[in-house]
């Protein structure tokens, strides 16, 4: 975390009047566990596990479900937590097995053992769902519980990174007896052993948490009841922050608000700081497509404006991103302003008659509607590209479920949508990505880069990994199964009376709730 803007008051007073003791200044026990209240427009789309891979229900999932191991806040390697102890075996990378930590109960009184471990990681598997998680675990070749309290896993090949997906909202462990093992949950209840409850939910409106006091893992204590409140758009968020709705406002407030945040404003407190979250232009690469020629695509690559996006769409809120890779993760190149490095037609044009394409072409571009300014930035990268008279561009947006459901269906031929690192390694940029069955349904499938995905996989050295991530990118700049545009910075405000927001997030995935206080 490179750059952490914050401003903590602190005020002392000494009263010297006659019955007024100082112990007044300090909240009441009762001050200290009133609900916290965090606004967001990040949607959850499923409540089991198995069925969502999306910031919003895997920040849900952090609090109410545990996972063997998480991270620490700006932490690289995973830790125990429904663990006590986890380790791959012998050489190879292929065989990891985990001691599970006494006393961890679900909210049955049921204990936890190593047959949920099992079920819960074999039915992402089964279910594969197409908005799920299950394309993580595309090493993992089958799981067996050794005994109570002993799991292993055993991979395909070898994947030095297993314990990073273990760690996340993929590895969350459910009750056994209360989901079923070839399909989906329904309903609001949940089942976990988080640190917190899920006392109410209501979809896209809000859900309520209670520390779970049965808790046993890595924290050494729960935090204080949140209120999650789910917003719409970021107009609305920004306006319940406005209206003292929300304690604290985070992902995604308006880039006009973000770019006026003062630091110095006594009455709340601010944290900006660098994450590996991008957002790319993913574009269908599909026989039926009228992007299916990686010409055309090139073409495209040549006409987008990225500064234009950053400051005009965002106000300076992000930075423009010219490769696969953010900065600051292992392996970063600028693979797509080496090959494109200015806007150029002339240069589309060209691409678009060696492929024998007529010009203009027209395809279909959808975004997320309340997802940020995707709407904004759908009309300015549309205006960009038929500035050319290369391109027509049909936009349209989409309720963020439906969106997520067509991108996967490969109904559109273009579509920009933010990614979330699922953990801090270059790896959750690869397979996910740009491997073949990848989650964002591109179509694209190229044997090299599924062979250097696979070899980087072998290093438990993970510095080892950098070349090949550097082909990897350069191949991507090349076939273009994907524009990146930008990289976020984080913004967190709350109140002055709230602190832990610098803790929040940290672009692991994990949603630290427990780290907010009243102060």
């Amino acid at each position: 975390m490179r750059s952490v803007r914050m401003r903590i008051v602190v005020t002392l007073i000494v009263l010297a009047v006659v019955g007024i003791g100082g112990w007044q200044l300090l909240p009441s026990e009762g001050d200290r566990n009133k609900t916290i209240a965090v606004g967001t427009t990040d949607a959850v789309t499923a409540l089991d596990p198995a069925g969502a891979y999306d910031a919003g229900s895997w920040a849900l999932f952090s609090n109410v479900f545990q996972t063997l191991l998480t991270f620490e806040p700006g932490g690289v390697e995973p830790v125990p937590d429904a663990a006590e102890s986890c380790s791959f075996q012998g050489g190879g990378l292929k065989t990891y097995r985990c001691k599970l930590r006494d006393g961890i109960t679900f909210p049955s009184g049921r204990a936890m053992t190593a047959g949920d471990v099992k079920f819960s990681f074999d039915r992402v598997k089964k279910i594969n769902s197409t908005v799920g998680p299950a394309s993580l675990f595309e090493t993992l070749g089958s799981v067996t519980a050794d005994s109570a309290d002993t799991v292993t896993f055993h991979l395909s090949s070898p994947d030095a990174t297993f314990p990073q997906k273990v760690a996340t909202g993929a590895g969350a462990i459910v009750d056994k007896e209360k989901y079923p093992a070839t399909s989906l949950r329904t309903g609001t209840a949940v089942d976990g052993t988080g640190p917190y409850t899920l006392t109410d939910f209501v979809k896209n409106r809000k859900a309520d948490l209670e520390p779970n006091e049965h808790y046993k893992g890595y924290l050494s204590g729960t935090g204080r009841p949140i209120e999650l409140r789910y917003y719409a758009d970021s107009k609305k968020l920004d306006d319940a922050w406005q209206a003292k709705q929300v304690d604290v406002a985070t992902r995604t407030l308006p880039p006009d608000m973000l770019a006026e945040l003062n630091p110095s404003d006594p009455k709340q407190r601010v944290t900006e700081s660098d994450s590996a979250e991008t957002r790319n232009l993913y574009l269908n690469t599909r026989a039926r497509s009228p992007l299916h020629d990686a010409r055309v695509r090139r073409a495209l690559a040549w006409l987008v404006d990225r500064d234009e996006l950053a400051l005009k769409v965002y106000r300076g809120t992000v930075d423009p991103l010219y490769s696969l890779i953010p900065t600051g993760i292992t392996g970063h190149t600028t693979s797509f302003f080496d090959n494109y490095p200015k806007q150029s037609t002339a240069k589309a044009r060209e691409l678009l008659t060696e492929a024998g394409v007529t010009a203009p072409v027209r395809f279909t571009f959808g975004y997320g509607i309340g997802r940020g300014s995707g709407k904004e930035e759908a009309a300015v990268l549309k205006k960009q590209l038929e500035a050319s008279g290369l391109f027509e561009v049909d936009v349209k947006g989409y309720e963020w479920t439906d969106f997520q459901k067509r991108w996967a269906a490969g109904k559109m031929d273009a579509w920009a949508v933010g990614w979330v690192a699922d953990y801090p390694d270059p790896d959750t940029f690869g397979a996910p990505l740009v491997g073949t069955g990848s989650t964002m349904s591109t179509g694209y499938s190229s044997k090299l880069v599924d062979h250097l995905i696979q070899n980087s996989q072998q290093f438990a050295d993970r510095s080892r990994v950098a070349n090949d991530f550097r082909d990897i990118q350069a191949d991507v700049a090349h076939d273009v199964p994907l524009i990146p545009l930008w990289q976020r910075k984080e913004y967190v405000v709350s109140t002055e009376d709230v602190g832990g927001g610098q803790y929040l997030s940290d672009g692991t995935g994990v949603f630290r709730l427990w780290r907010l206080e009243w102060i």
